[in-house]
């Protein structure tokens, strides 16, 4: 696995091909260097579920977050909210109504938590009542997992323990997470330093057409 350390300048002005905006209206991959480095970050990307067992500073993710919210969005209404988990109380906590609930995962010798043994845990709601939300959120999530990576940050995007938490079993859990009203939970996303190399998985490029 390949991963880039990059200044906080490229990862916010460059990162998902000008997603994240700096305020320019030029393209950010201009710079021949830069552009490499953003195409060899999206080709080298993994899923990760396998982690160090250290949360990412608050600092390093924040930056990963700024990256999020600069992802293109309708009308800029910004559709989404986003509530970060560090806390081994509240991971561990939820995961054990998960175990109880799926006592089969505890036989699995690689399970730590519910979230792919993700220390770092970011969760994202959308406004149902704005068609194109989960699009936006989508890309926000998107914008997140590319900058992490350029940064030796793993992740994985995770819908299973979405559903777990919108079950009567978790619902303090989701409570907690304090989202504003009408907004709902969508997905999360675990996020690490990897304890893995995944391999790359083949891509049906025949889903691919150019239309003349």
């Amino acid at each position: 696995m390949k991963l880039f350390t990059v200044s906080l300048a490229t990862v916010l002005c460059a990162v998902a091909l000008t997603s994240c905006n700096n305020g320019n209206t030029g393209a950010a991959t201009s710079d021949k260097s830069t552009s490499d480095i953003v195409i060899e970050t999206i080709m080298s990307r993994r899923s990760v579920r396998q982690y160090q067992p250290v949360a990412v500073g608050r600092d390093t993710m924040n930056t990963i977050l700024e990256c999020g919210i600069n992802a293109p969005n309708g009308q800029n209404r910004q559709s989404w909210e986003i509530r970060v988990v560090d806390s081994p109380e509240f991971i561990n906590g939820l995961t054990e109504l998960y175990v109880e609930a799926n006592p089969k995962v505890a036989g699995d010798s690689t399970f730590r938590n519910m979230f792919r043994n993700a220390p770092t845990v970011v969760f994202i709601a959308h406004d149902p009542s704005y068609d194109m939300s989960q699009i936006d959120c989508g890309l926000l999530g998107e914008n997140m997992i590319l900058s992490a990576w350029s940064m030796g940050i793993g992740s994985c995007c995770l819908g299973g323990p979405v559903r777990f938490m919108k079950s009567p079993e978790a619902a303090e859990y989701l409570k907690r997470l304090e989202f504003s009203d009408g907004y709902e939970l969508l997905y999360c996303i675990g996020f690490g330093y990897p304890a893995e190399t995944p391999a790359a998985k083949d891509r049906d490029t025949s889903k691919i057409r150019f239309i003349d």
